[in-house]
């Protein structure tokens, strides 16, 4: 094994409890690595036999990391569900999640908005349809006067 890279070895094993064989049958794939940066041994089990052994090294060091960006496309893209069940179909809605976002963000700081992109990346998904410049849409407005002026809606095909 490459010491110098972090690996200290790469077996095929199978699980030695009975119960354990019963449940998983399979050949699985151990990988000793040793992380400088850390100081950790890390010990990674996987059933991908195809993949190098410094990459799967890599994506389980990552793990942590890769399962943020999820949280945070969750929590930011309002990914509830995909419209798609092929590859490509999920891919183009992700893209397409972030290249909108990227967009708020960037009208965000460019017009100098108040208050939080959060607030709006809000304000924007309730009023997509209204014909109201972005600075207007999340400007405070005094809701104390009794007359609100209701910006009027684009129409959809003639609804």
């Amino acid at each position: 094994m490459d010491k110098a890279c972090g690996l200290r070895c790469d077996q095929t094993i199978r699980m030695g409890g009975a119960r354990a064989r019963h449940d998983y049958p399979e050949a699985l794939r151990r990988i000793h690595y040793y992380d400088g940066e850390t100081q950790k041994h890390l010990v990674f089990l996987t059933n991908n036999f195809v993949m190098p052994t410094l990459i799967i090294a890599a994506i389980y060091k990552r793990h942590c990391e890769i399962e943020l960006f999820f949280r945070w496309i969750k929590q930011h893209l309002r990914l509830r569900g995909f419209y798609s069940n092929n590859r490509n179909g999920v891919v183009v809605q992700i893209w397409t999640a972030v290249c909108s976002h990227l967009l708020v963000a960037i009208a965000h700081q460019q017009l100098a908005l108040p208050g939080s992109l959060h607030r709006t990346l809000q304000i924007i998904s309730i009023s997509a349809l209204e014909k109201v410049p972005l600075h207007q849409l999340v400007a405070k407005n005094d809701t104390s006067i009794s007359t609100v002026d209701i910006p009027i809606q684009l129409e959809l095909n003639g609804f």
